[in-house]
């Protein structure tokens, strides 16, 4: 996602487009954490990410894109892995450090735009996508996919939990299960290895929203 020239201190969006979403509402990402937590701001990390963890689905140096305030990055670093979080919205980044400093537990928070994550200059064996894919327009997920195929490793793992169509009470962005594998093709640098049903808790979705995770492999 290419860059507006020119930043102003009256732009919101810090010189980047925004995002379908963020046209949408008017705010940026950042405003979803000034007024206590954000809706996926459970207070915790997802069971998903919780389960995945503990079967040691996570292995190298691990890239959390769009981390929010940090509680997936900061469970895979307690496994004693290397892990970094990023996003645009330096507020959440910022709870996610003071909660990696009280929890004693070593973990990475940087600003980044997920279109531009070749930016960061690194290269990852695990990408975690806990809730960022759904939030992308189509026409905005080419340039997504493209930016983490610039930073996964080849023969690296990149696992997406995303909102589903499938079933009732569906979270405010489903996503049909062709969109993932239209998304991430062998065209385009992937192999889908797995897509199966889940859940994601939100703090709407006590017992959560209908959800795909999917299993990519960078080849």
């Amino acid at each position: 996602m290419s860059e507006r020239s020119g930043t102003s201190a009256e732009d919101p969006f810090r010189g980047r487009q925004p995002t379908g979403h963020e046209r949408m509402t008017g705010l940026p990402w950042d405003a979803s954490y000034h007024d206590g937590p954000a809706p996926w701001d459970i207070g915790e990390p997802q069971p998903a990410i919780v389960r995945l963890a503990s079967e040691g689905g996570f292995a190298g140096a691990v890239l959390d894109a769009g981390c929010g305030t940090g509680e997936n990055a900061l469970r895979i670093a307690a496994l004693g892995l290397s892990v970094l979080g990023v996003d645009v919205a330096e507020t959440a980044l910022a709870i996610a450090r003071d909660k990696a400093a009280a929890r004693g537990i070593e973990a990475e928070f940087a600003v980044a735009d997920a279109f531009q994550l070749e930016r960061l200059g690194r290269r990852f064996d695990t990408v975690l996508d806990c809730g960022l894919f759904h939030a992308f327009d189509e026409d905005e997920r080419p340039g997504y996919v493209a930016s983490l195929a610039s930073v996964t490793e080849h023969d690296g793992t990149v696992y997406v939990l995303c909102f589903s169509d499938d079933g009732p009470d569906t979270g405010p962005h489903p996503v049909r299960r062709e969109e993932l594998t239209a998304a991430f093709s062998p065209g385009n640098g992937w192999h889908v290895a797995a897509i199966e049903p889940d859940r994601i808790r939100t703090r709407y979705h006590d017992d959560g929203a209908p959800a795909w995770f999917a299993t990519i492999k960078r080849i």
